[in-house]
């Protein structure tokens, strides 16, 4: 055979082998992309979002208003005239003032003032309960009122309602002073008070502490 004959056979015997063989690896891979569309992105899912505190949506946390405490609490025998008549033995509990001859306030603590505040634009407590300018004085309301049961009229501000009561605790020597002013007017004591009137102040003393 003719040497070029030989050449042309070896050439054709190597183009079909590459052919085969790039056909082979054209099955056993991914087909590629078509001409001009770039390859599929092989992104992972988004993490999931951290939530974030926002004060806004915190709920507020209030502290509880502070509790009024009474000044004295117990029973006291009457020391002055205005007691005798108004209320004989006075009993002082948390909610309630009962007296042992039938008269009784039901009363809620309104607020702890100072001797020198005033209960009308110008009185003060300190001079109507002859007690020092920072002698604590509890504040009562009066919620319902029972006068006395045998001289109704003995009530400590008579035929008027007794609109808030004013307490203060002093010591002489080792025995305890309680001093009670009734004030009519259902506005709250203070400089600013326009129907607020003192009826009487009612004193007390009570057992000696040794």
């Amino acid at each position: 055979m003719p040497c070029s004959n030989r050449g042309s056979l070896f050439a054709l015997s190597t183009f079909a082998a590459s052919a085969l063989l790039l056909a082979s690896c054209t099955q056993g891979g991914q087909a590629p992309a078509p001409a001009g569309q770039p390859p599929e992105a092989n992104t992972a899912p988004a993490p999931p979002a951290i939530p974030q505190h926002d004060p806004a949506t915190a709920p507020v946390e209030r502290a509880a208003p502070p509790t009024l405490r009474a000044v004295v609490l117990g029973e006291f025998e009457p020391a002055n005239a205005v007691a005798k008549s108004a209320t004989g033995v006075l009993t002082i509990a948390d909610g309630g003032i009962e007296g042992a001859n039938g008269a009784s306030f039901t009363t809620e603590r309104v607020a702890l003032v100072n001797g020198d505040d005033r209960f009308t634009a110008d009185a003060r407590f300190a001079d109507a309960m002859m007690i020092e300018p920072r002698q604590q004085v509890e504040l009562r309301h009066v919620i319902e009122e029972t006068p006395p049961t045998d001289a109704p009229g003995q009530a400590l501000c008579g035929t008027l309602k007794t609109g808030h009561l004013a307490i203060a605790r002093v010591m002489d020597g080792d025995v305890e002073v309680v001093k009670m002013l009734a004030l009519s007017g259902q506005g709250l004591p203070a400089a600013s008070s326009t129907d607020v009137a003192l009826c009487g102040m009612a004193e007390y003393r009570g057992k000696p502490t040794t």
